[in-house]
């Protein structure tokens, strides 16, 4: 009987012998000229060398995305891939990201699905990261040619794509390409996603089309009590309202969205009220995704978009192809239907523009109307920004809800005027928040009471 090591070596090689020519397709592709090519494309042996030695690429999020990436490019031919999560593995997520097994649960993402890839397909290294993308400095990400993400996120998302702007190097406001580090996103709603492709400082970045993005919608509770007309309504009715009143697992016990003892019980919970008024639609996945705040995900889906992202990744590395210019929508809700557009580059873009950004506020207005105002305007959408300035030489925190000591000390200036707060029109105050890595400068335009 063959011991375990004899039985690993031996598959091993038979995977090596296997795989001889397991590139035959690329080199196809990437040795030849077709009617479709980059002007750039010079077809030659070496471009599949540089995929499996030189070229580095970063994932960002190893979820159901993330594994469909993970497992495409290693499959392309990429060979050193690092990737970034800082979540571990749920049972909730075995039916879809595939490089994950049972005995996985509770373990990190990035380290599991790592160790699949770099088991299973041979000359491909893959290394892990089991932390946030906040932790890392600029250097990190200066060290890779592509970031492709899979993520869930848009905070993110918008994360990521101010940390690729704030590396880009101007010369006299000409911009030097070679510092650029295209960013390919992917994202799946259900049975809709889409896919692009953002050339920092050159194409429309995330924040040029934030607008795509539409804010959390919250059903107001007079409805949800009197007069539901949707299906979700009923479902915020009970877990809003009946769960607390009923407590159906005991006093004090919080929903959790992965218990399927808590779920099935709003669900029926949910279709007893949905039938009293005479509503469809109410399913247990929809009462899931409600509960979660989040769309359930499809594995097709997900399968799709990825496999677009990484398509993308390869043109632009190789420039066998020319790019997606630079938006495709998928949805395959009633059959499948595609189409990609061009997203414009907005002049004013708070990330990646060289407009100088203005508040136009009056002098009267208290400083919660900016704090409101960078939560609310659809422009910004910011979560917590903590605000700053410079007065007399001196750095002066005027709020910062994030750090709860400061917090505390600063909260009163919510309640007075700029004028009392010391600012003046044409000066600078300086804005951080969770979405971007570095902080934003803004120049109040401050009118007299009059004026507003």
């Amino acid at each position: 009987m063959l011991s375990k090591q004899t039985t690993t070596n031996w598959s091993v090689k038979r995977m090596e012998s296997e795989w001889g020519d397991r590139w035959s397709h690329l080199k196809k592709i990437l040795e030849r000229s077709g009617p479709f090519t980059h002007s750039d494309f010079e077809p030659s042996p070496e471009t599949l060398i540089f995929l499996q030695e030189t070229f580095r690429i970063l994932i960002v999020g190893a979820g159901g995305l993330g594994c469909e990436l993970l497992k495409n490019l290693a499959l392309l031919g990429v060979g050193n891939i690092d990737i970034i999560d800082m979540d571990i593995i749920d049972i909730s997520n075995l039916n879809r990201q595939f490089l994950f097994r049972p005995k996985d649960v509770g373990k990190s993402k990035a380290e599991v699905a790592a160790e699949f890839i770099n088991t299973r397909i041979p000359n491909c290294k893959v290394k892990p990261h089991f932390t946030k993308i906040q932790d890392f400095p600029d250097s990190f990400y200066q060290q890779f040619h592509v970031v492709v993400c899979g993520l869930d996120s848009i905070v993110a998302r918008r994360w990521m794509n101010r940390m690729l702007i704030s590396l880009l190097n101007y010369e006299d406001g000409i911009l030097d390409q070679a510092s650029v580090i295209p960013m390919v996103d992917g994202g799946t709603e259900g049975f809709k996603g889409n896919a692009r492709v953002i050339f920092p400082g050159m194409s429309a970045c995330i924040e040029c089309t934030l607008d795509f993005y539409p804010p959390q919608i919250n059903f107001p509770l007079c409805t949800i009590a009197h007069t539901p007309r949707l299906p979700e309504h009923c479902i915020e009715y009970v877990r809003l309202l009946l769960w607390p009143k009923q407590e159906p697992f005991g006093a004090n016990v919080v929903i959790d969205g992965d218990d399927p003892q808590h779920i099935k019980w709003i669900y029926e919970k949910s279709l007893d009220r949905a039938n009293e008024f005479n509503i469809l639609g109410v399913t247990y996945r929809l009462t899931q995704g409600v509960v979660k705040r989040i769309i359930p995900a499809v594995a097709s889906t997900n399968a799709v978009i990825a496999a677009a992202c990484a398509t993308e990744v390869l043109k632009i590395t190789t420039s066998c192809c020319m790019p997606l210019n630079n938006y495709v929508n998928f949805t395959d809700t009633d059959g499948v239907y595609t189409y990609p557009f061009e997203a414009e580059k907005k002049e004013d873009c708070l990330a990646c523009s060289l407009i100088p950004q203005t508040l136009t506020f009056s002098e009267d207005s208290k400083l919660r109307d900016i704090y409101d105002y960078l939560i609310e305007s659809a422009a910004y959408q910011m979560k917590s920004p903590g605000i700053t300035t410079v007065i007399d030489g001196k750095s002066k925190t005027l709020y910062m809800k994030s750090v709860k000591s400061i917090e505390v000390k600063t909260r009163d200036n919510l309640k007075k005027t700029l004028k009392e707060l010391g600012l003046t029109n044409g000066q600078e105050i300086y804005v951080a928040d969770q979405t971007t890595p570095t902080s934003i400068t803004f120049k109040l335009n401050l009118t007299s009471h009059m004026e507003k």
